[in-house]
């Protein structure tokens, strides 16, 4: 049985976030992902609280893909060091689930 994760990344600009999305989905590395409006994010970097809008990706794909996706990911991303996390789907609607193995690489 395949497994299935929910991977989360955001990017600066929603035309970033279209971008990723776009290439990801055309790729098969994901069946779905969702782009949210804009976020207001706190965070550490080189010593400073950043505050930043930020849009949030929820990439829907297999565990075998994640690899891929994140080198993917990495590539297509400006920031030096993108939020790439993978929390595994433990369980879901079997359809939505079989509906992700299709329209995923094999």
């Amino acid at each position: 049985m395949d497994e299935y994760l929910l991977v989360i990344s955001t990017v600066s600009s929603e035309t970033e976030g279209k971008n990723i999305a776009q290439k990801i989905v055309e790729e098969r590395l994901a069946a779905c992902v969702t782009l949210t409006s804009a976020v207001q994010s706190f965070y550490w970097w080189e010593e400073r609280i950043a505050n930043d809008q930020e849009f949030i990706l929820f990439i829907k794909t297999k565990t075998s893909l994640f690899q891929k996706l994140e080198q993917r990911i990495k590539t297509l991303h400006s920031y030096q060091v993108p939020e790439i996390i993978a929390l595994p789907i433990q369980t879901g609607s079997k359809e939505y689930l079989d509906w992700i193995k299709q329209n995923t690489q094999s």
